[in-house]
């Protein structure tokens, strides 16, 4: 197991941001998601080791934490959400820097800051000072320097903050590159449901300090309840009456389309939607299954 948390809280003050929380988490790919406050971080500072628990246990590689965090810091890579580059350095010698800080020789470190910014499209750019990197060349570096010791998990905390649409998706696949073809294991924690999404296989969300939804991405889809999406003419407020009167969820999203939810996993009967369409006089111009995404499954929990 990768990881395994039991009962852990934790507090700020009287001010608790983590509430009795138990995981698992044995994933190549595991997306830790959440709003703005919802402990997202405070969970990745405790699995560093950084922040000491209110109460419970957290154990990585079967290790507990408190009594192993730099053996297991030695074991993890860590992109930090803020910029935590030196001032008046390049490239190259900040990178080759955390290698020695994490322990290797300055030759091997030199060589691998080599290999990692030229692997996260830094290369040329090695030799010019971090601090006049663009937002999107300063994410990159932050990523190359929580490779640079080769780990075994990758702890990525907001990786696409401030980044163009196209710098996000590069870091994107990247970032799916590595949990997919290296021998790194990825918990990538964001605040864009679509980023998880699109990068993870197996989901955590957290809400107000605690766990509202965990399991495998395509199961949780599979499991959530299914929508229709409609295009109607004639009476639509009967219709939508009809629907609701049948245990239907109705959403109204124009004067001529509807989305329509079954109340459980089964799926509406299409006999259903034409049957009361007769009764109350509308033509059904359009009708298809819309398939569930990690937003809609997120809204629905914590709702």
């Amino acid at each position: 197991m990768l990881v395994q948390i039991e009962n852990l809280s934790v507090f700020y003050g009287k001010s608790r941001a983590l509430n009795n929380i138990n995981l698992s988490i044995d994933s190549k790919s595991t997306g830790l998601l959440g709003p703005n406050g919802a402990g997202k971080s405070t969970l990745i500072k405790t699995l560093l080791g950084f922040l000491i628990p209110s109460s419970g246990s957290v154990r990585i590689f079967d290790l507990p934490v408190h009594k192993n965090p730099i053996k297991i810091r030695q074991q993890i890579g860590y992109m930090p959400e803020n910029d935590c580059y030196i001032p008046d350095i390049n490239g190259l010698n900040f990178i080759a820097y955390m290698g020695e800080l994490a322990g290797m020789p300055k030759a091997d470190a030199i060589q691998r800051a080599h290999e990692v910014l030229q692997y996260v499209n830094l290369g040329e750019a090695r030799y010019r000072k971090v601090e006049t990197y663009s937002i999107g060349m300063k994410q990159r570096v932050k990523l190359a320097q929580a490779l640079i010791h080769d780990p075994m998990v990758l702890l990525l905390d907001e990786p696409t903050n401030g980044m163009d649409p196209i710098g996000r998706q590069e870091m994107l696949e990247l970032i799916r590159e590595i949990s997919t073809y290296k021998e790194i294991d990825v918990i990538l924690s964001s605040h864009i449901l679509d980023d998880v999404e699109y990068v993870c296989k197996d989901v955590i969300a957290l809400d107000q300090g605690q766990v509202v939804l965990e399991g495998n991405m395509k199961q949780l889809k599979l499991e959530h309840r299914l929508s229709y999406e409609l295009k109607i003419k004639g009476n639509q407020r009967a219709f939508i009456f009809a629907l609701r009167e049948n245990n239907c969820e109705v959403e109204v999203r124009s004067g001529v389309e509807i989305r329509v939810t079954s109340q459980d996993t089964i799926p509406i009967s299409q006999n259903l939607f034409f049957q009361l369409a007769v009764e109350t006089g509308v033509q059904i111009r359009h009708l298809g299954l819309v398939e569930r995404s990690l937003e809609d499954i997120f809204v629905s929990v914590v709702r």
